[in-house]
């Protein structure tokens, strides 16, 4: 007789990863509940990450930070692995999971895909192993989805770039020894790399905020920057340089929303076995049952999605419109599941004694970020139709 199904894997998605693909999963899932998962409720309740600088040294110590990169220190994992490492951080909290890809799929990613060589050696060593957080600043206060209206512009001034504007919603901002900044130029947007030390840039961080709590959102204010010539990144141009950045991070999302939804499924299965009501469990009763099959089912069905795009990211044979398909699926069911994971806890579902409601409210923004669900249905009816419809 085989044996029975293990609830929290029906489908044996873990017989379709390599020995090595556990060992990292494993690695990341042991840290995160020895380092995180003792505190993050009382840091999110709190709206800070007060250990941010040592968590970052330990993410590079056990080697998450850029892991998917090769060279300059950098783990050189594949890209399910890094997919596996997003969605056990973000089973612990989003803002963590944001951290590493901030830090990874967009500053790191930057530096190292379009750097010059002596931006690589310069920062990326130091990155990987979190003795320097990297922010990236794209997103304007008046300029999220249409990146291409950004006002922050750099001009030329003898041999040095004067950089001046603003960004919004910029993770790690405030705890960044360096930014990646894309501005307008008289030849297109471009790419610089700031140091956070540089006169006239701040980055004020944004407080108040109900969702991502246990994470660091900042502004950045450039006010006469002054950059040497080498500052810039010397090839790309356009927005072909920012949204390469962006693919690499909605890849982590697509694994990482799954953590989220995996950590609230996981919380209302265990709680309708304990839990009893008029006589006997909450999981004996059909409605609770037909909640967790239709949650169970929406998250396998997302992991084997995101396996799928790893799989094509490591061939290299990913499309940026694949991604969109995963980008938009995964986080708008697994928001879906916190919410119907709330239901089955009742009131308790709203206390942070249990993550569920933690993670609905930070998945409503990573539901925004990195492209909203508006943004990926019309890259997808593009993809359908031959049509643009974003103008």
């Amino acid at each position: 007789m085989s044996p029975a199904l293990d609830p929290r894997d029906p489908l044996g998605f873990d017989d379709l990863l390599s020995a090595e693909d556990l060992a990292v999963r494993d690695t990341v899932r042991e840290w995160c509940a020895d380092r995180v998962l003792p505190h993050i409720a009382d840091w999110y309740e709190a709206g800070e990450l007060p250990t941010i600088r040592e968590l970052a040294r330990e993410l590079g110590s056990i080697g998450a930070l850029g892991m998917h990169l090769h060279g300059y220190g950098c783990a050189g994992a594949s890209a399910v692995q890094y997919g596996l490492a997003c969605l056990e951080l973000e089973a612990a909290d989003s803002g963590l999971r944001s951290l590493v890809s901030v830090q990874g799929s967009l500053a790191m990613y930057a530096i190292h895909r379009w750097g010059s060589e002596e931006q690589k050696q310069a920062w990326l060593p130091r990155m990987a192993s979190g003795e320097v957080i990297g922010c990236f600043g794209l997103t304007e206060p008046d300029h999220g989805s249409d990146p291409a209206s950004m006002r922050t512009a750099a001009k030329r001034d003898g041999s040095d770039w004067v950089l001046n504007g603003r960004k919004m919603w910029i993770t790690n901002g405030a705890v960044a020894g360096v930014a990646v900044v894309w501005a307008q130029t008289e030849d297109g947007i471009r790419g610089f790399v700031v140091p956070t030390d540089t006169p006239g840039f701040s980055a004020p961080e944004i407080k108040h905020k109900g969702s991502l709590r246990a994470s660091v959102t900042s502004e950045l204010v450039l006010d006469n920057v002054r950059l040497p010539q080498d500052a810039v990144f010397p090839e790309v141009r356009g927005l072909k340089g920012p949204l390469s950045c962006l693919n690499q991070a909605r890849y982590g999302i697509v694994w990482g929303a799954l953590g989220a939804a995996r950590s609230c499924l996981e919380t209302a299965r265990e709680y309708s076995i304990t839990r009893e009501q008029f006589g006997k469990p909450l999981g004996a009763f059909q409605l609770t049952q037909a909640k967790l099959a239709d949650m169970s089912l929406e998250l396998n069905k997302g992991l084997l999605l995101a396996l799928h795009l790893g799989n094509r990211m490591d061939a290299g044979t990913l499309r940026p419109e694949q991604v969109s398909y995963g980008k938009l699926n995964n986080v708008r069911e697994a928001i879906q599941i916190a919410r119907t994971a709330r239901t089955i806890l009742g009131a308790n579902g709203i206390s942070y004694e249990y993550p569920i409601m933690r993670h609905a409210n930070n998945l409503e923004s990573v539901l925004t970020y990195e492209g909203t669900v508006e943004m990926h249905q019309l890259v997808i009816g593009k993809t359908l139709t031959g049509q643009d419809a974003f103008r």
